[in-house]
């Protein structure tokens, strides 16, 4: 949303209309010489001629300040890192992909970044040992959640490993360079992420290094809770389906207290960060890992607050997702934050009927009204693009 983003739901989409009218439309040109801005230099001009007004539209910024629309002037950041990326993605299609002599330098690079690769990955999880020593149990759903995930990383490590010792044969002239691998050694020599690799993947905006990274991170936590139990608090950007995890926390409280699940919802407190975390809670869970988009968590507030200029981002405290019937959620000022996988904003329908991006909402502690937060375009995101 922040400077040229995706809206990501319909609810959402009809909200900003809504509230843009009202702020803009309503509360702006109704008002007597209304400003749009803060900085007072967007305003309606008072009544005149027809020169006067062509004198003031000259008058008007060349550029338009993110304010004119309600955004923090981080948006202006925002769309320039945008506007570069797509130069350079642009770019390198003009690119050929290979054929032809003179490529040993280019191989034998190619070779070698496969190789490291293939080195950083650690061996495939043994879910059959898995599901042995975290049997399914009525009042423990993390044990299907974890080794659900594993099967899952399984499949994206074993494609990632398949292709790349296949193109490194491919390279030495073993076996046939293969459309698929030509795509594979395209997009490893420019630092993306293959389109074979995304077809087994969590959704990741990453260049190669830091998605390699990322997906080296997540099968440690994964192998960290396989050695050592279900952990005391949990890296919600580290799950490939979060949803389930998310299902698995209701279905823990739901029969522990036998109440049906579909009355349940959560509370959310975000916790102070000199707290304890080595015990987990009595109920929910506490969960890290995710970013704000569009504003920043007030740490002496403890509500959500205007971005630090030149600061795209700030990391959110732990959090604590506590489960609960719906009407015992306590009233209080809050924001109903989105929270998406990825900075995209945007996913399709899955064949379990969620998105492929959005996660979930949250109720985050605000003093503002909801109105500015939703032109802010304020969101959490599990990961960052770079």
């Amino acid at each position: 949303v922040v400077g040229g983003g995706h809206l990501g739901k319909q609810w959402y989409q009809r909200r900003v209309g809504k509230q843009w009218y009202q702020r803009r439309v309503r509360g702006g040109i109704n008002a007597e010489y209304g400003k749009f801005s803060d900085s007072g230099d967007y305003y309606a001009p008072k009544d005149g001629e027809y020169d006067s007004y062509l004198e003031f539209i000259k008058g008007l910024p060349i550029l338009s300040k993110p304010e004119v629309f309600n955004m923090h002037s981080n948006a202006d950041i925002t769309k320039d890192q945008k506007e570069t990326n797509l130069l350079f993605d642009s770019i390198l299609l003009t690119e050929g992909t290979g054929g032809g002599g003179g490529g040993g330098d280019k191989d034998d690079i190619l070779y070698e970044v496969a190789e490291g690769v293939i080195t950083k990955l650690p061996k495939d999880f043994d879910t059959e040992a898995a599901l042995r020593k975290y049997p399914t149990e009525y009042k423990q759903s993390m044990n299907t959640v974890l080794v659900q995930e594993m099967g899952r990383f399984n499949v994206l490590t074993e494609c990632v490993r398949t292709s790349l010792i296949n193109l490194q044969k491919a390279i030495k002239g073993l076996v046939v360079m293969s459309q698929e691998l030509e795509d594979v050694s395209a997009a490893v020599v420019n630092g993306k992420i293959p389109g074979l690799w995304m077809g087994k993947s969590y959704p990741s905006l990453k260049p190669l290094g830091s998605y390699v990274n990322d997906l080296v991170m997540r099968l440690n936590f994964l192998q960290e809770w396989s050695d050592k139990g279900v952990p005391s608090f949990f890296w919600l950007s580290g799950f490939y389906f979060t949803q389930a995890f998310i299902t698995g926390v209701k279905q823990n409280y739901a029969r522990k207290y036998t109440i049906p699940i579909d009355t349940l919802s959560f509370d959310y407190e975000v916790m102070q960060e000199d707290q304890d975390y080595s015990k987990p809670p009595d109920d929910g869970a506490y969960v890290n890992g995710l970013f704000v988009d569009g504003a920043r968590w007030s740490r002496e507030k403890g509500v959500l607050a205007e971005s630090t200029p030149k600061v795209l981002f700030d990391t959110m405290p732990m959090i604590w997702m506590k489960p609960m019937k719906k009407v015992d959620i306590p009233e209080r000022p809050f924001y109903w934050c989105p929270v998406y996988k990825t900075s995209e904003r945007r996913g399709t329908l899955s064949t379990t009927g969620h998105s492929t991006n959005f996660v979930i909402d949250m109720r985050i502690a605000s003093d503002k009204p909801e109105m500015h937060w939703v032109l802010r375009g304020l969101a959490l995101l599990c990961q960052l693009d770079d």
